[in-house]
């Protein structure tokens, strides 16, 4: 509890840790935010003039205002959840107030994953590529593949020590930021009229490629969603303040390079008016120190990535995947499968763009969507909070309709690659939605009985020598809710599949929780001695590892004399060794012979595909295959009523 007061309290380590957790994607966006709006334009036909200009500028400087400080650092960042932010975080909150509220959740844990392989592509290639501002003959591409490639190859490693230079790099690269940017600001103050909201207003009124431009101006406002994801990493109140300093240097920035357009007219889209604002001298320099950052912008991203599939492991939204931990630092994770997917993607669009201007097609889509899920999340818990429903109404209509125009902006990226982000997020939705339908159409299926009902059985066989041991400590995994019930299928395995007799048999449930770090548990002795039932409650971001934590509990009960483990074996339990553990797990799975619908059995189906290429149950649930045995049981009982048989005569 501590340390949670310590991370949420205002302190100048805090304020640097920020800057370098936080704004890694949001503070790369003037690499290419400008470049694509200008090029967007020319290409369209159109001059870029002064009322151009003016206007860009002012739907920057007001979509920082409206969406990223109004609705993010104001508004969402009051929805934390134990001091933990994310998308996950916040549909944990609203879960139970509609069961729909799970299609924007996914929706927006997809596209921030697809936002994961898109960002670090693009970043990493805007900032190579101002080599060529002094090498026009130097290959981006090789050193691109080469520098993301190294970045996923580390991540197994661990990237505590990076991590911590991360934050003095990032102040001096907003520092930097904004020193390029005042340095021109002062050359032409009539750009600080671009402050003035009229010249967004008349931009988007009368300009025929309003849209196409609102495509361009939305990069500047990507990483938004990260000041909510990284909440529990920096703490409310460092990322409130801190956003201060970030804001003023990004528009400092974005206002002087305006400034250098309208110095020198005639705009060429083989130019990167970022990188035209730099002095010669220091070219090498800032190109260094930008890729430096957008490495750290692809880092925020990948472990963001991490942790959000962590989530959605633990909130039954993704098949159980192996998850490391690489170092001793605190949230820190590694997952194998999706640090090697997001490199192929990233790799893949790298090859297939070759640009960052061509990538810009591809950026923004993508992450648009989660911001509409946020909204309507952030709505369910206005609401929730008992907010006034005008309140609500209002906070919807804007940001509904300032997203969905920003979306059909984007959406006029489609045939310029914006289809590759759709693709992968649609992919990624396909794997969420069916694991998740798939539980759903699973638990309809679970019969449950009355556990009272077989005590007597139990209390008998356990001591019916006549049966063969099957183990002398046995756990079930168990599903049921209630301490009075168990699912008949782990009835049929202990008394009728094989009679498993042991001295006493063990009923384990995990209950995840919506808060994030819970870590309680009970136990309920059902039949003295004979048959127990221990109930975990986890929090989300809590590492599932039944066997520990099942082991732990039995310390603590024989410590305690509540149980007795000794052998029973005569050899062994004079000499008071303990007795032996078994797991039985029950596999599900689909009989021919089922009634499902068309679209259920082709869920269930591409569930069991997804079940075969994710971690095996004994693996996910942290425990020794050695002392485990794993039960085929079909998904839904055949029973004889639902055959039809015709006696012929003899």
């Amino acid at each position: 509890m501590s340390s949670q007061k310590n991370l949420s309290a205002l302190t100048a380590g805090g304020l640097l840790v920020s800057l370098g957790i936080v704004y890694g994607d949001i503070g790369t966006s003037p690499l290419y935010t400008l470049k694509a709006i200008f090029n967007s334009v020319v290409n369209g036909g159109q001059n870029v003039d002064v009322n151009l200009v003016l206007g860009a500028l002012s739907c920057i400087i007001w979509t920082l205002t409206l969406q990223t400080t109004v609705k993010y650092v104001v508004i969402t960042l009051k929805a934390d959840n134990k001091g933990e932010g994310g998308i996950f975080s916040l549909y944990s909150l609203v879960r139970k107030n509609a069961k729909w509220l799970v299609i924007p959740a996914i929706i927006g844990g997809c596209a921030l994953l697809a936002d994961g392989i898109i960002t670090p592509s693009i970043t990493v290639t805007s900032a190579v590529e101002g080599l060529q501002l002094k090498f026009p003959s130097v290959s981006v591409i090789p050193i691109v593949l080469a520098i993301i490639t190294a970045l996923f190859v580390i991540q197994q490693f661990g990237t505590d020590l990076v991590g911590k230079l991360f934050g003095p790099v990032m102040f001096l690269w907003f520092s930097t930021l904004g020193l390029l940017g005042l340095l021109y600001v002062v050359q032409d103050l009539s750009i600080l009229r671009a402050l003035n909201p009229y010249y967004a207003y008349e931009l988007l009124v009368n300009n025929p490629m309003a849209l196409l431009i609102l495509g361009g101006v939305f990069l500047c406002t990507t990483g938004a969603e990260a000041l909510y994801s990284d909440m529990g990493h920096c703490g409310r109140k460092n990322i409130r303040v801190s956003w201060v300093f970030v804001k003023a240097t990004l528009i400092f920035n974005y206002l002087g390079q305006g400034v250098w357009v309208l110095q020198h007219g005639n705009y060429n889209t083989t130019l990167n008016p970022f990188f035209e604002i730099v002095p010669s001298e220091y070219l090498l320099f800032m190109v260094a120190l930008a890729t430096c950052a957008a490495v750290i912008a692809s880092q925020a991203m990948i472990t963001g990535s991490f942790t959000l599939i962590s989530e959605a492991v633990r909130l039954n939204l993704w098949p159980k995947v192996r998850i490391n931990y690489p170092s001793n630092q605190k949230g820190q994770i590694y997952v194998p499968s999706i640090n090697w997917i997001l490199w192929a993607g990233c790799i893949g669009i790298v090859l297939i763009f070759k640009s960052s201007g061509a990538m810009e097609g591809a950026y923004g889509l993508a992450i648009n969507l989660t911001f509409l899920s946020t909204t309507i999340l952030i709505a369910a818990y206005m609401k929730r909070k008992k907010v006034p429903i005008y309140v609500i109404g209002t906070f919807l209509v804007i940001y509904i309709l300032l997203e969905l125009t920003f979306l059909i902006g984007n959406m006029a990226k489609f045939f310029h690659g914006g289809w590759v982000t759709v693709l992968i997020g649609s992919a990624l939705f396909t794997v969420m939605w069916s694991w998740y339908v798939a539980r759903k159409i699973k638990n309809r299926f679970v019969k449950y009985v009355e556990i009272e009902d077989y005590f007597e059985i139990i209390s008998e066989l356990s001591s019916d020598i006549s049966v063969p041991k099957y183990s002398s400590q046995l756990v079930y995994l168990t599903s049921a809710n209630f301490k009075t019930e168990i699912e008949s299928k782990i009835i049929y395995s202990i008394i009728q599949k094989e009679p498993k007799r042991a001295d006493v048999y063990w009923l384990v449930h995990v209950d995840v929780v919506d808060e994030p770090f819970t870590r309680d548990y009970k136990v309920e002795f059902l039949i003295p001695g004979k048959l127990i039932r221990i109930d975990f409650k986890l929090g989300f971001r809590v590492e599932q590892r039944v066997n520990l934590l099942y082991r732990k509990v039995i310390e603590d009960l024989v410590k305690n004399g509540e149980v007795d483990i000794t052998s029973q074996y005569t050899s062994l339990n004079k000499h008071k060794i303990a007795g032996d553990f078994r797991f039985v797990l029950l596999e599900k799975h689909l009989s021919k012979f089922s009634k499902l619908s068309f679209y259920e059995r082709s869920i269930m189906d591409y569930y069991f595909v997804l079940k075969r290429l994710s971690l095996s149950e004994e693996r996910s649930f942290g425990l020794d295959s050695s002392y485990v045995d794993v039960e085929k049981v079909p998904l839904i009982f055949v029973t004889p009523d639902d055959i039809e048989l015709n006696r012929l005569p003899v």
